[in-house]
Protein backbone atom coordinates (compact mmCIF):
# COMPACT_ATOMS: atom_id res chain seq x y z
CA UNK A 1 0.00 0.00 0.00
CA UNK A 2 2.81 2.44 0.21
CA UNK A 3 3.36 3.10 -3.63
CA UNK A 4 -0.24 3.78 -3.01
CA UNK A 5 0.09 6.62 -0.49
CA UNK A 6 3.15 7.91 -2.73
CA UNK A 7 1.22 8.11 -5.79
CA UNK A 8 -2.12 9.69 -3.92
CA UNK A 9 0.41 12.03 -2.14
CA UNK A 10 1.46 13.47 -4.88
CA UNK A 11 -2.06 14.76 -6.37
CA UNK A 12 -3.21 18.25 -6.17
CA UNK A 13 -6.76 19.04 -5.41
CA UNK A 14 -8.81 21.05 -8.81
CA UNK A 15 -9.84 24.27 -8.06
CA UNK A 16 -10.28 26.46 -5.00
CA UNK A 17 -12.90 24.80 -2.35
CA UNK A 18 -16.29 26.38 -2.19
CA UNK A 19 -17.95 27.49 1.04
CA UNK A 20 -21.60 26.72 0.89
CA UNK A 21 -23.84 29.84 1.78
CA UNK A 22 -26.41 27.53 2.56
CA UNK A 23 -25.17 24.59 5.03
CA UNK A 24 -21.71 24.47 6.50
CA UNK A 25 -21.20 21.48 9.08
CA UNK A 26 -18.18 22.30 10.19
CA UNK A 27 -19.04 24.74 13.40
CA UNK A 28 -15.74 26.24 13.55
CA UNK A 29 -14.94 25.44 17.43
CA UNK A 30 -13.86 21.68 16.93
CA UNK A 31 -16.92 20.48 16.40
CA UNK A 32 -19.57 19.55 13.42
CA UNK A 33 -23.35 19.43 13.12
CA UNK A 34 -24.96 16.47 10.90
CA UNK A 35 -25.60 16.07 8.37
CA UNK A 36 -21.94 16.71 7.19
CA UNK A 37 -23.47 17.35 3.58
CA UNK A 38 -27.17 18.43 3.32
CA UNK A 39 -27.42 17.01 -0.21
CA UNK A 40 -28.20 13.54 -2.24
CA UNK A 41 -24.79 11.47 -1.78
CA UNK A 42 -26.91 8.13 -1.41
CA UNK A 43 -25.49 4.77 -0.81
CA UNK A 44 -22.20 6.53 0.58
CA UNK A 45 -18.53 4.53 1.13
CA UNK A 46 -15.65 6.22 2.13
CA UNK A 47 -11.55 5.09 2.04
CA UNK A 48 -8.88 6.45 3.41
CA UNK A 49 -5.41 7.01 1.85
CA UNK A 50 -2.74 8.31 4.05
CA UNK A 51 -4.37 11.56 5.43
CA UNK A 52 -6.82 11.78 2.65
CA UNK A 53 -10.55 10.56 2.43
CA UNK A 54 -12.45 9.97 -0.24
CA UNK A 55 -15.99 9.25 -0.62
CA UNK A 56 -18.42 7.98 -3.32
CA UNK A 57 -22.44 7.64 -4.00
CA UNK A 58 -24.99 6.57 -5.97
CA UNK A 59 -25.12 8.07 -9.12
CA UNK A 60 -28.19 6.20 -11.01
CA UNK A 61 -28.60 7.14 -14.61
CA UNK A 62 -26.91 10.92 -14.10
CA UNK A 63 -23.79 11.62 -15.71
CA UNK A 64 -21.09 12.19 -15.21
CA UNK A 65 -21.66 9.51 -12.25
CA UNK A 66 -19.65 7.90 -9.44
CA UNK A 67 -19.01 11.30 -7.86
CA UNK A 68 -15.58 11.24 -6.01
CA UNK A 69 -15.60 13.54 -3.00
CA UNK A 70 -12.57 14.64 -1.28
CA UNK A 71 -11.80 15.63 2.91
CA UNK A 72 -8.94 15.80 5.04
CA UNK A 73 -11.00 15.93 8.35
CA UNK A 74 -14.20 13.77 7.15
CA UNK A 75 -16.52 16.46 7.77
CA UNK A 76 -15.58 19.33 4.93
CA UNK A 77 -16.14 17.58 1.66
CA UNK A 78 -15.03 18.78 -2.03
CA UNK A 79 -16.60 17.15 -4.69
CA UNK A 80 -13.33 16.78 -7.31
CA UNK A 81 -13.88 14.17 -9.65
CA UNK A 82 -16.00 11.64 -11.19
CA UNK A 83 -15.20 7.86 -12.03
CA UNK A 84 -18.23 7.35 -14.93
CA UNK A 85 -18.81 9.44 -17.95
CA UNK A 86 -20.94 7.51 -20.17
CA UNK A 87 -22.75 4.69 -19.45
CA UNK A 88 -23.84 0.82 -20.91
CA UNK A 89 -25.19 -0.23 -23.38
CA UNK A 90 -25.51 3.13 -24.90
CA UNK A 91 -28.83 2.49 -26.48
CA UNK A 92 -30.60 2.16 -22.87
CA UNK A 93 -28.73 4.85 -21.20
CA UNK A 94 -28.91 7.47 -24.16
CA UNK A 95 -32.59 8.04 -23.02
CA UNK A 96 -32.91 8.77 -19.20
CA UNK A 97 -33.26 5.83 -16.85
CA UNK A 98 -34.97 7.36 -14.08
CA UNK A 99 -34.20 5.23 -10.70
CA UNK A 100 -31.74 2.87 -13.32
CA UNK A 101 -27.80 2.88 -13.85
CA UNK A 102 -25.15 3.11 -10.85
CA UNK A 103 -26.21 1.83 -7.19
CA UNK A 104 -24.18 1.83 -4.30
CA UNK A 105 -20.83 1.72 -5.13
CA UNK A 106 -17.85 1.04 -2.70
CA UNK A 107 -14.03 1.36 -2.49
CA UNK A 108 -11.71 -1.53 -2.36
CA UNK A 109 -7.67 -0.66 -2.23
CA UNK A 110 -6.21 -3.06 -4.64
CA UNK A 111 -2.18 -3.24 -4.61
CA UNK A 112 -1.38 0.64 -6.11
CA UNK A 113 -5.02 1.24 -7.35
CA UNK A 114 -8.30 2.56 -6.16
CA UNK A 115 -11.15 0.60 -7.72
CA UNK A 116 -14.83 1.26 -7.12
CA UNK A 117 -17.43 -1.98 -7.29
CA UNK A 118 -21.32 -0.80 -7.82
CA UNK A 119 -24.19 -3.03 -8.88
CA UNK A 120 -26.00 -1.95 -12.08
CA UNK A 121 -29.71 -3.94 -10.93
CA UNK A 122 -30.23 -4.58 -14.73
CA UNK A 123 -27.05 -5.56 -15.76
CA UNK A 124 -24.88 -6.73 -12.76
CA UNK A 125 -21.63 -5.99 -10.82
CA UNK A 126 -18.89 -3.70 -12.25
CA UNK A 127 -16.18 -2.01 -11.16
CA UNK A 128 -13.65 0.49 -12.53
CA UNK A 129 -10.40 1.39 -11.10
CA UNK A 130 -7.66 4.18 -11.39
CA UNK A 131 -3.80 5.15 -9.86
CA UNK A 132 -5.42 8.40 -9.31
CA UNK A 133 -8.97 9.48 -7.95
CA UNK A 134 -8.53 13.38 -9.63
CA UNK A 135 -7.65 11.61 -13.21
CA UNK A 136 -9.51 9.39 -15.25
CA UNK A 137 -10.99 6.02 -14.61
CA UNK A 138 -10.80 3.40 -16.66
CA UNK A 139 -13.78 2.00 -18.17
CA UNK A 140 -16.47 -0.35 -16.18
CA UNK A 141 -15.33 -4.02 -16.48
CA UNK A 142 -18.19 -6.88 -15.67
CA UNK A 143 -17.93 -8.47 -12.62
CA UNK A 144 -20.49 -10.56 -12.10
CA UNK A 145 -23.73 -10.18 -14.79
CA UNK A 146 -27.01 -10.87 -13.66
CA UNK A 147 -30.40 -9.12 -12.91
CA UNK A 148 -31.20 -8.02 -9.33
CA UNK A 149 -27.25 -8.13 -7.90
CA UNK A 150 -26.55 -5.10 -5.86
CA UNK A 151 -24.51 -3.44 -3.46
CA UNK A 152 -21.64 -5.12 -3.90
CA UNK A 153 -17.90 -5.00 -1.40
CA UNK A 154 -14.88 -6.23 -1.69
CA UNK A 155 -12.38 -7.89 1.17
CA UNK A 156 -8.60 -9.03 0.84
CA UNK A 157 -8.28 -11.62 3.05
CA UNK A 158 -4.85 -12.40 4.71
CA UNK A 159 -4.12 -14.99 2.64
CA UNK A 160 -4.39 -13.00 -0.69
CA UNK A 161 -7.85 -14.58 -1.49
CA UNK A 162 -10.65 -11.74 -2.50
CA UNK A 163 -14.31 -11.73 -1.99
CA UNK A 164 -17.34 -10.19 -2.37
CA UNK A 165 -20.35 -9.55 -0.80
CA UNK A 166 -23.74 -8.57 -2.60
CA UNK A 167 -27.34 -8.01 -1.82
CA UNK A 168 -30.47 -8.70 -4.31
CA UNK A 169 -32.73 -6.33 -5.27
CA UNK A 170 -36.55 -7.86 -5.53
CA UNK A 171 -38.17 -5.96 -7.99
CA UNK A 172 -35.68 -7.60 -10.78
CA UNK A 173 -34.04 -10.93 -8.50
CA UNK A 174 -37.27 -11.76 -6.71
CA UNK A 175 -36.03 -11.98 -3.28
CA UNK A 176 -34.40 -9.76 -1.42
CA UNK A 177 -33.25 -10.01 2.23
CA UNK A 178 -30.01 -12.01 1.38
CA UNK A 179 -26.32 -11.36 1.29
CA UNK A 180 -24.22 -13.61 -1.01
CA UNK A 181 -20.93 -13.81 -0.47
CA UNK A 182 -18.35 -14.36 -3.61
CA UNK A 183 -14.89 -15.45 -4.22
CA UNK A 184 -12.71 -13.40 -7.10
CA UNK A 185 -10.04 -13.89 -8.96
CA UNK A 186 -7.00 -13.12 -8.06
CA UNK A 187 -7.33 -9.58 -10.07
CA UNK A 188 -10.68 -9.43 -8.99
CA UNK A 189 -12.55 -8.69 -12.11
CA UNK A 190 -14.54 -11.86 -12.11
CA UNK A 191 -16.19 -14.16 -9.61
CA UNK A 192 -15.26 -17.97 -9.56
CA UNK A 193 -17.86 -19.44 -8.18
CA UNK A 194 -21.89 -19.51 -8.13
CA UNK A 195 -21.45 -17.59 -4.82
CA UNK A 196 -23.15 -19.01 -0.93
CA UNK A 197 -25.84 -17.35 1.27
CA UNK A 198 -24.05 -16.36 4.58
CA UNK A 199 -27.32 -14.40 5.87
CA UNK A 200 -31.07 -14.50 5.73
CA UNK A 201 -32.53 -11.48 7.03
CA UNK A 202 -36.14 -12.72 6.84
CA UNK A 203 -38.21 -12.35 9.72
CA UNK A 204 -35.67 -10.60 12.29
CA UNK A 205 -33.74 -8.36 9.74
CA UNK A 206 -36.24 -7.71 6.63
CA UNK A 207 -34.83 -5.68 3.41
CA UNK A 208 -31.08 -6.38 4.68
CA UNK A 209 -28.73 -4.97 2.07
CA UNK A 210 -25.70 -2.35 1.21
CA UNK A 211 -23.29 -5.06 3.09
CA UNK A 212 -19.55 -3.61 3.31
CA UNK A 213 -17.41 -6.41 4.26
CA UNK A 214 -14.25 -5.70 6.74
CA UNK A 215 -11.82 -7.79 8.79
CA UNK A 216 -10.46 -6.52 12.37
CA UNK A 217 -8.40 -8.68 15.48
CA UNK A 218 -9.64 -11.56 13.64
CA UNK A 219 -13.48 -11.46 13.22
CA UNK A 220 -15.13 -10.94 9.75
CA UNK A 221 -17.69 -7.97 9.75
CA UNK A 222 -20.74 -6.97 7.76
CA UNK A 223 -21.85 -3.80 8.04
CA UNK A 224 -25.26 -4.03 6.78
CA UNK A 225 -28.70 -1.87 7.31
CA UNK A 226 -31.89 -3.43 7.69
CA UNK A 227 -35.56 -2.91 7.98
CA UNK A 228 -36.34 -0.72 5.51
CA UNK A 229 -34.21 2.98 4.31
CA UNK A 230 -36.78 5.33 6.26
CA UNK A 231 -37.69 3.12 9.04
CA UNK A 232 -34.61 0.88 9.36
CA UNK A 233 -31.33 0.13 11.58
CA UNK A 234 -27.41 -0.44 11.22
CA UNK A 235 -27.08 -4.09 11.67
CA UNK A 236 -23.46 -5.63 12.44
CA UNK A 237 -22.84 -9.13 11.76
CA UNK A 238 -19.70 -10.74 12.82
CA UNK A 239 -17.34 -14.26 12.67
CA UNK A 240 -14.45 -15.98 12.53
CA UNK A 241 -15.18 -17.80 9.35
CA UNK A 242 -15.59 -15.79 6.43
CA UNK A 243 -18.88 -18.10 5.16
CA UNK A 244 -20.17 -17.69 8.92
CA UNK A 245 -22.05 -18.62 10.99
CA UNK A 246 -22.52 -14.39 11.82
CA UNK A 247 -23.56 -13.25 15.14
CA UNK A 248 -25.47 -10.07 14.91
CA UNK A 249 -25.95 -6.93 17.03
CA UNK A 250 -28.05 -3.61 15.95
CA UNK A 251 -25.72 -0.90 16.73
CA UNK A 252 -27.61 2.40 15.74
CA UNK A 253 -31.00 3.12 15.81
CA UNK A 254 -33.28 6.52 15.27
CA UNK A 255 -33.46 6.63 19.30
CA UNK A 256 -34.82 10.03 19.86
CA UNK A 257 -33.16 11.65 17.29
CA UNK A 258 -35.08 12.59 13.79
CA UNK A 259 -32.21 10.65 12.09
CA UNK A 260 -34.88 8.06 10.17
CA UNK A 261 -33.26 5.13 9.00
CA UNK A 262 -30.48 5.58 9.60
CA UNK A 263 -29.28 4.12 6.48
CA UNK A 264 -25.92 2.16 4.71
CA UNK A 265 -22.68 3.60 4.85
CA UNK A 266 -18.89 3.01 5.21
CA UNK A 267 -16.47 2.66 8.13
CA UNK A 268 -13.31 4.22 8.16
CA UNK A 269 -9.93 4.53 10.54
CA UNK A 270 -8.26 7.30 11.18
CA UNK A 271 -4.37 7.29 11.18
CA UNK A 272 -4.71 8.08 15.12
CA UNK A 273 -6.77 5.00 15.21
CA UNK A 274 -10.49 6.58 15.86
CA UNK A 275 -13.29 4.84 13.91
CA UNK A 276 -15.82 6.75 12.40
CA UNK A 277 -19.05 5.58 10.28
CA UNK A 278 -20.75 7.67 7.48
CA UNK A 279 -24.11 6.89 6.32
CA UNK A 280 -27.54 8.54 4.77
CA UNK A 281 -30.53 9.82 5.57
CA UNK A 282 -33.32 9.61 3.95
CA UNK A 283 -34.87 13.32 3.66
CA UNK A 284 -37.64 12.57 1.12
CA UNK A 285 -37.79 15.62 -0.75
CA UNK A 286 -34.10 16.44 -0.15
CA UNK A 287 -32.83 13.41 -1.13
CA UNK A 288 -30.46 10.86 1.09
CA UNK A 289 -28.12 13.52 3.07
CA UNK A 290 -24.98 12.17 4.56
CA UNK A 291 -24.37 11.78 8.03
CA UNK A 292 -21.27 11.34 10.30
CA UNK A 293 -21.23 8.90 13.26
CA UNK A 294 -18.26 7.92 15.75
CA UNK A 295 -17.47 4.46 16.59
CA UNK A 296 -15.98 2.86 19.49
CA UNK A 297 -15.36 -0.83 19.38
CA UNK A 298 -16.22 -2.83 22.82
CA UNK A 299 -15.57 -6.63 23.11
CA UNK A 300 -15.08 -6.57 19.20
CA UNK A 301 -18.28 -4.84 18.32
CA UNK A 302 -18.26 -1.61 16.75
CA UNK A 303 -20.78 0.86 18.49
CA UNK A 304 -22.01 3.45 16.62
CA UNK A 305 -23.76 7.14 17.95
CA UNK A 306 -24.38 7.65 21.51
CA UNK A 307 -26.55 7.00 24.46
CA UNK A 308 -26.14 3.36 23.91
CA UNK A 309 -28.77 1.55 25.45
CA UNK A 310 -28.12 -1.84 27.37
CA UNK A 311 -27.85 -3.87 23.65
CA UNK A 312 -25.35 -1.66 22.58
CA UNK A 313 -27.57 0.25 20.59
CA UNK A 314 -26.67 3.97 19.67
CA UNK A 315 -28.70 6.67 18.28
CA UNK A 316 -27.15 9.59 15.95
CA UNK A 317 -25.67 12.14 17.00
CA UNK A 318 -26.76 15.69 15.97
CA UNK A 319 -23.55 17.64 16.53
CA UNK A 320 -19.81 15.70 17.89
CA UNK A 321 -16.39 16.70 18.23
CA UNK A 322 -14.87 16.29 14.86
CA UNK A 323 -12.29 13.92 13.93
CA UNK A 324 -8.92 13.82 15.07
CA UNK A 325 -7.49 13.32 11.98
CA UNK A 326 -4.12 15.27 12.68
CA UNK A 327 -4.72 17.50 9.64
CA UNK A 328 -6.83 21.04 10.03
CA UNK A 329 -9.19 21.36 6.91
CA UNK A 330 -10.26 24.47 6.03
CA UNK A 331 -14.27 24.63 5.36
CA UNK A 332 -15.33 23.33 2.06
CA UNK A 333 -18.61 22.00 0.44
CA UNK A 334 -19.35 20.45 -2.51
CA UNK A 335 -19.93 23.23 -5.39
CA UNK A 336 -23.13 24.50 -5.61
CA UNK A 337 -22.80 28.26 -7.70
CA UNK A 338 -21.52 28.46 -11.23
CA UNK A 339 -19.76 31.65 -12.83
CA UNK A 340 -19.18 29.72 -16.11
CA UNK A 341 -16.05 31.18 -16.15
CA UNK A 342 -13.36 28.40 -15.93
CA UNK A 343 -14.34 26.97 -19.73
CA UNK A 344 -16.04 23.99 -17.94
CA UNK A 345 -18.84 23.12 -16.05
CA UNK A 346 -18.51 22.94 -11.94
CA UNK A 347 -18.57 19.29 -11.00
CA UNK A 348 -21.54 19.81 -9.51
CA UNK A 349 -23.82 19.40 -12.87
CA UNK A 350 -25.34 16.25 -14.10
CA UNK A 351 -27.47 15.32 -17.76
CA UNK A 352 -30.21 13.02 -17.36
CA UNK A 353 -28.43 10.30 -19.95
CA UNK A 354 -25.32 9.88 -22.00
CA UNK A 355 -24.09 13.47 -22.80
CA UNK A 356 -23.90 14.56 -26.42
CA UNK A 357 -21.60 17.40 -27.05
CA UNK A 358 -24.30 19.48 -29.21
CA UNK A 359 -26.34 20.35 -26.31
CA UNK A 360 -23.91 22.66 -25.26
CA UNK A 361 -21.24 25.22 -25.54
CA UNK A 362 -18.76 26.66 -22.54
CA UNK A 363 -15.74 28.70 -24.79
CA UNK A 364 -13.04 29.61 -22.96
CA UNK A 365 -13.42 33.38 -21.94
CA UNK A 366 -17.01 33.81 -22.65
CA UNK A 367 -18.16 33.95 -19.65
CA UNK A 368 -21.59 31.92 -20.35
CA UNK A 369 -23.33 28.50 -20.54
CA UNK A 370 -24.62 27.85 -23.97
CA UNK A 371 -27.83 25.92 -23.80
CA UNK A 372 -29.04 25.05 -27.43
CA UNK A 373 -32.73 24.52 -28.21
CA UNK A 374 -31.88 21.12 -28.71
CA UNK A 375 -34.95 19.11 -29.52
CA UNK A 376 -36.83 16.77 -27.35
CA UNK A 377 -37.74 13.09 -28.33
CA UNK A 378 -40.64 12.34 -30.48
CA UNK A 379 -43.67 12.23 -28.61
CA UNK A 380 -42.40 13.74 -25.38
CA UNK A 381 -45.29 15.37 -23.82
CA UNK A 382 -43.34 17.11 -20.60
CA UNK A 383 -39.25 16.75 -19.64
CA UNK A 384 -39.68 13.53 -18.26
CA UNK A 385 -38.26 11.92 -20.71
CA UNK A 386 -35.55 14.69 -22.08
CA UNK A 387 -32.11 14.02 -21.80
CA UNK A 388 -30.54 17.44 -21.56
CA UNK A 389 -31.81 18.63 -18.29
CA UNK A 390 -28.90 19.73 -16.44
CA UNK A 391 -29.20 19.49 -12.92
CA UNK A 392 -27.69 19.53 -9.29
CA UNK A 393 -28.63 18.61 -6.40
CA UNK A 394 -30.66 20.22 -3.39
CA UNK A 395 -27.82 21.43 -1.36
CA UNK A 396 -29.97 22.59 2.01
CA UNK A 397 -33.33 23.38 3.52
CA UNK A 398 -33.66 26.52 2.67
CA UNK A 399 -32.12 28.27 -0.42
CA UNK A 400 -32.29 30.90 -3.06
CA UNK A 401 -31.23 29.48 -6.63
CA UNK A 402 -31.08 32.83 -9.35
CA UNK A 403 -29.26 32.45 -13.36
CA UNK A 404 -28.36 35.16 -15.33
CA UNK A 405 -30.34 34.42 -19.23
CA UNK A 406 -29.61 36.03 -22.52
CA UNK A 407 -32.39 33.91 -25.18
CA UNK A 408 -31.63 34.39 -28.51
CA UNK A 409 -34.15 32.98 -31.40
CA UNK A 410 -32.45 32.55 -34.84
CA UNK A 411 -34.17 32.56 -38.05
CA UNK A 412 -36.97 33.93 -36.08
CA UNK A 413 -38.29 30.99 -35.78
CA UNK A 414 -39.87 30.75 -32.17
CA UNK A 415 -42.28 27.93 -32.48
CA UNK A 416 -41.81 25.37 -29.54
CA UNK A 417 -38.44 26.19 -28.19
CA UNK A 418 -38.06 27.81 -24.40
CA UNK A 419 -35.23 27.59 -21.85
CA UNK A 420 -35.05 28.49 -18.17
CA UNK A 421 -34.85 26.99 -14.56
CA UNK A 422 -36.35 23.78 -13.32
CA UNK A 423 -37.02 21.75 -10.06
CA UNK A 424 -37.34 18.14 -11.20
CA UNK A 425 -39.01 15.71 -9.86
CA UNK A 426 -41.24 12.80 -9.89
CA UNK A 427 -44.00 16.33 -10.04
CA UNK A 428 -41.69 19.46 -11.43
CA UNK A 429 -42.05 23.35 -12.32
CA UNK A 430 -39.98 25.63 -14.00
CA UNK A 431 -39.56 29.29 -15.00
CA UNK A 432 -38.65 29.89 -18.85
CA UNK A 433 -37.84 32.66 -21.39
CA UNK A 434 -39.58 32.63 -25.01
CA UNK A 435 -40.27 33.92 -27.49
CA UNK A 436 -43.90 34.96 -29.80
CA UNK A 437 -44.94 36.53 -32.30
CA UNK A 438 -45.77 39.61 -29.52
CA UNK A 439 -42.01 39.38 -28.39
CA UNK A 440 -40.18 38.22 -25.28
CA UNK A 441 -41.51 36.21 -22.41
CA UNK A 442 -41.56 34.31 -19.35
CA UNK A 443 -43.81 31.04 -18.75
CA UNK A 444 -44.24 29.46 -15.08
CA UNK A 445 -45.21 25.91 -15.65
CA UNK A 446 -46.32 22.67 -13.72
CA UNK A 447 -46.48 19.04 -14.44
CA UNK A 448 -48.10 16.58 -11.61
CA UNK A 449 -46.59 13.03 -11.85
CA UNK A 450 -44.56 13.89 -14.78
CA UNK A 451 -43.79 9.81 -15.13
CA UNK A 452 -47.26 9.04 -16.27
CA UNK A 453 -46.43 10.93 -18.34
CA UNK A 454 -48.93 13.79 -18.19
CA UNK A 455 -49.12 17.16 -19.71
CA UNK A 456 -47.33 20.70 -18.28
CA UNK A 457 -49.74 23.07 -17.23
CA UNK A 458 -49.25 26.88 -17.29
CA UNK A 459 -49.72 28.78 -14.19
CA UNK A 460 -48.64 32.36 -15.59
CA UNK A 461 -47.15 34.13 -18.49
CA UNK A 462 -45.52 37.94 -18.05
CA UNK A 463 -44.59 39.94 -20.97
CA UNK A 464 -41.17 41.42 -20.60
CA UNK A 465 -38.80 44.07 -22.54
CA UNK A 466 -35.99 42.41 -23.89
CA UNK A 467 -33.96 38.83 -24.30
CA UNK A 468 -32.46 39.21 -20.78
CA UNK A 469 -34.00 38.24 -17.06
CA UNK A 470 -32.82 36.81 -13.87
CA UNK A 471 -34.98 33.51 -12.76
CA UNK A 472 -35.21 33.01 -9.17
CA UNK A 473 -36.52 30.41 -7.21
CA UNK A 474 -36.65 30.50 -3.25
CA UNK A 475 -36.96 26.94 -1.68
CA UNK A 476 -37.96 26.82 1.73
CA UNK A 477 -37.88 24.83 4.65
CA UNK A 478 -39.06 21.99 6.03
CA UNK A 479 -40.64 20.46 2.78
CA UNK A 480 -39.18 22.18 0.01
CA UNK A 481 -41.88 25.05 -1.16
CA UNK A 482 -41.00 26.52 -4.46
CA UNK A 483 -41.68 29.91 -5.16
CA UNK A 484 -40.28 31.71 -8.77
CA UNK A 485 -39.08 35.16 -8.95
CA UNK A 486 -38.39 36.90 -12.09
CA UNK A 487 -36.29 40.72 -12.83
CA UNK A 488 -35.21 42.32 -15.64
CA UNK A 489 -32.50 44.07 -13.61
CA UNK A 490 -31.02 41.55 -10.89
CA UNK A 491 -32.84 44.20 -8.03
CA UNK A 492 -36.47 44.16 -8.10
CA UNK A 493 -37.41 40.38 -7.96
CA UNK A 494 -41.40 39.57 -8.46
CA UNK A 495 -43.23 36.71 -7.72
CA UNK A 496 -44.61 34.51 -10.96
CA UNK A 497 -46.70 31.63 -10.40
CA UNK A 498 -48.08 30.13 -7.84
CA UNK A 499 -46.13 28.07 -4.94
CA UNK A 500 -44.93 24.61 -5.75
CA UNK A 501 -44.45 20.91 -3.65
CA UNK A 502 -40.78 19.95 -4.67
CA UNK A 503 -41.85 16.18 -5.12
CA UNK A 504 -38.70 13.63 -5.08
CA UNK A 505 -37.93 10.90 -7.93
CA UNK A 506 -37.39 7.87 -7.63
CA UNK A 507 -34.99 6.74 -5.43
CA UNK A 508 -33.36 10.38 -5.11
CA UNK A 509 -34.21 13.86 -3.66
CA UNK A 510 -35.51 17.02 -5.93
CA UNK A 511 -32.67 18.56 -8.08
CA UNK A 512 -32.57 22.00 -9.50
CA UNK A 513 -31.11 23.44 -12.99
CA UNK A 514 -31.27 24.65 -16.26
CA UNK A 515 -32.67 23.60 -19.53
CA UNK A 516 -33.67 24.73 -23.23
CA UNK A 517 -35.81 22.68 -25.28
CA UNK A 518 -37.16 22.84 -29.12
CA UNK A 519 -40.27 20.99 -30.17
CA UNK A 520 -38.95 18.38 -32.78
CA UNK A 521 -41.36 19.80 -35.62
CA UNK A 522 -40.30 23.08 -35.70
CA UNK A 523 -36.90 24.01 -37.43
CA UNK A 524 -33.61 23.82 -35.15
CA UNK A 525 -31.73 26.60 -34.09
CA UNK A 526 -31.70 29.21 -31.39
CA UNK A 527 -29.95 28.98 -27.73
CA UNK A 528 -29.98 30.06 -24.22
CA UNK A 529 -26.86 32.10 -22.73
CA UNK A 530 -26.63 31.60 -18.77
CA UNK A 531 -24.19 33.84 -17.46
CA UNK A 532 -23.66 32.72 -14.22
CA UNK A 533 -25.76 30.95 -12.06
CA UNK A 534 -26.07 31.48 -7.90
CA UNK A 535 -27.04 29.61 -4.49
CA UNK A 536 -27.69 31.80 -1.29
CA UNK A 537 -29.27 31.02 2.07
Amino acid sequence: MKKLLLYFGLCGLPAQAQVSDTWVADRGNGTYRNPIIHADYSDPDVVQIGNDYYMTASSFNCLPGLPILHSKDLVNWQLVNHAIHRLEPAEVFDIPQHGKGVWAPSFYKHKDELRIYYGDPDYGVFMVKTKDPLAEWEAPVLVLPGKGIIDPAVLQDDDGRLYMVAAWAASRAGVNSLLTLYPLNEDGTKVTDSGKHIFDGHGKHPTVEGPKLYKRNGYYYIFAPAGGVATGWQLILRSKNIYGPYEEKVVLAQGNTAVNGPHQGGWVETPSGESWFIHFQDKEVYGRIVHLQPVKWVNDWPLMGEKQDVNGTGQPVLAYRKPATGTVAPLSNPAESDEFDTGRLGLQWQWQANPKIQWSALLPGSGYLRLFNYRVPQNSVNLWTVPHLLLQKFPAPAFTATTEVRYTVEWDVWQGKKAGLVVMGNDYAYLAIAKDSEGYKLEQSVCKEAFKPTPEELVETKRISSPLAYLQVKVSEPDGICQFYYSEDNRDFHPIGKPFQAQKELWVGAKIGLFSIADPAYRHGSYADFNWFRVRQ
